[in-house]
C-alpha cells in the first residue's frame, strides 16, 4: 500500500510525541509499505528516516488554517495513497480519498468557556464552530477512527453516534529516551534542577499544561490545606510557558508553590524522581501519559477518577474526585503519612507501566491499516 501519514504537528509536544513514535516504530516494523510523511518546512530537515519505504514530502500548510482545507487535498491527490492517516481531526474537508483519524480526546467540545481561550468574542465562537465541523467530518467521513482510551471510544459512541465497529483502540506508551534517562539520572541532576528553580525536597510534583480542565486551580486549593498539616511541603507545577500558567501563577500567590515553566527531558526524569507523590488533578483526559511517565520513574501516583485517567493506572494508583479539595487533600494526606502503601504503590506501577508501549501502539496500527 501507499500510505500517508499527516505528521505536520511533527514538533508539538502531545500529539507530535505520537506521531513522532508512530512514524519512528512503523519505520522499524514496516518493511513492505510505502510511505509519505507530510511535513512543515521547520521540521523537514530535522527530520531523519532511515528505512527508504519512507519519503519525506514538504507540505507547508500551518494546521488549523485555509490553506490546509485547500491545498492539502490538492496535495493528497497528487500522492494517490491508497490510505492517508491524520493524527488529529484538522482533516480537509475537501478531501475525498480513504482515510483514517486518531480522536485524542474531546476536550475542545466540553470545555469551550471564555476561561478556556484567548480569543476575542467573535473569533472563539467561529473557531468552535470551525472545529465541530471538521470534527464531524472527520469521525463521519473516516473508514476507521483510532482512539487512545475506551474512554474516548465511549464518548464518540454516545456524543456522535460512531458504530463501535469503527473505532480501534491504540493506548499509548512512555517514551524509551524517558526509560533510558530514569537510569542516568543521578543526585547531581536533581542538585542543578534544584538550585535552578529553588526546589527542595519534600514535594508533590505535577506536570502538564494549565487550561481549565487540568483542575490546577483546584490541586493549589488542596495544597493550601496539605501545608497546614505538612508544613514542609512545597508543590511543583511544570509545564510549557503560557497564558494559562501566567494567569494561574497571578491569580494564586501561595507560599511554597514553584512554577517551573518548560523542563527539559532530563530536568523531567529529575523531578519525577525525587518527587514524593505524582499527582494528576484533571477532569478530563483522552489518556494521561503522566501517570505512566512517573510510573516509570518510579514515584506513587495520585490520580483524579475521572475520565481515562483509571483505565491507564489501574490498581498502580490512588484516585480521588477532581471536584472535591477536600478528597483531595485527605488522600494526599493519607499517602504522604503511609510508607508502606506508596512503596507498594511504586511495586504496581513498574509493573503496570510496562504493560503499554509504543512498539504495541504500532503494532496495532499497523493492523488497522492492513484492515482498511
Amino acid at each position: 500500500m501507499k500510505i500517508v501519514i499527516d505528521a505536520r504537528l511533527w514538533s508539538e509536544s502531545g500529539l507530535g510525541r505520537y506521531i513522532r513514535n508512530l512514524v519512528q516504530e512503523l519505520s522499524k516494523a514496516d518493511l513492505e509499505n510505502k510511505y509519505y510523511i507530510l511535513l512543515l518546512k521547520k521540521d523537514f530537515d530535522n527530520v531523519n528516516l532511515s528505512n527508504q519505504n519512507f519519503e519525506k514530502v514538504l507540505a507547508d500548510f500551518k494546521w488549523y488554517s485555509l490553506s490546509e482545507q485547500i491545498k492539502l487535498p490538492k496535495l493528497l491527490n497528487s500522492l494517490k495513497p491508497d490510505l492517508v492517516h491524520f493524527p488529529h481531526f484538522n482533516v480537509p474537508i475537501l478531501y475525498r480519498g480513504k482515510f483514517i483519524v486518531t480522536i485524542h480526546d474531546l476536550i475542545h467540545q466540553h470545555y469551550k468557556t471564555r476561561k478556556a481561550s484567548t480569543h476575542n468574542i467573535i473569533l472563539y465562537h467561529f473557531k468552535n464552530f470551525s472545529y465541530k465541523k471538521v470534527f464531524g467530518f472527520a469521525v463521519n467521513h473516516s473508514i476507521k477512527i483510532i482512539t487512545p482510551s475506551v474512554f474516548v471510544k465511549k464518548q464518540l459512541i454516545d456524543e456522535w453516534k460512531i458504530a463501535a465497529d469503527k473505532i480501534e483502540v491504540t493506548p499509548e506508551g512512555v517514551d524509551n529516551s524517558i526509560i533510558d534517562l530514569v537510569k542516568q539520572v543521578d543526585s547531581g541532576d536533581f542538585q542543578k534542577v534544584s538550585h535552578k528553580f529553588g526546589i527542595n525536597k519534600p514535594y508533590l510534583f505535577y506536570v502538564g499544561n494549565a487550561q481549565p480542565h487540568k483542575n490546577i486551580s483546584n490541586l493549589i486549593k488542596s495544597f493550601i490545606q496539605i501545608k497546614n498539616k505538612f508544613s514542609q511541603y512545597s508543590l511543583v507545577l511544570s509545564g510549557p510557558e503560557h497564558y494559562f500558567w501566567r494567569l494561574l501563577e497571578k491569580e494564586n500567590k501561595v507560599k511554597d508553590v514553584i512554577f517551573t515553566g518548560h523542563l527539559s527531558e532530563r530536568e523531567l526524569v529529575a523531578l519525577y524522581k525525587n518527587a514524593q507523590v505524582f499527582i494528576m488533578p484533571s477532569f478530563e483526559e483522552g489518556f494521561g501519559l503522566p501517570i505512566l511517565e512517573a510510573m516509570a520513574c518510579r514515584v506513587p501516583v495520585l490520580s483524579s477518577n475521572a475520565a481515562s485517567l483509571p483505565e491507564v493506572g489501574g490498581e498502580a494508583a490512588i484516585y480521588f474526585n477532581p471536584g472535591d479539595t477536600t478528597d483531595i487533600f485527605e488522600k494526599t494526606s493519607k499517602l504522604l503519612e503511609d510508607s508502606k502503601l506508596r512503596k507498594e504503590l511504586i511495586k504496581k506501577g513498574e509493573k503496570r507501566f510496562r504493560e503499554f508501549s509504543w512498539k504495541k501502539l504500532t503494532r496495532e496500527t499497523l493492523d488497522v491499516y492492513q484492515k482498511s
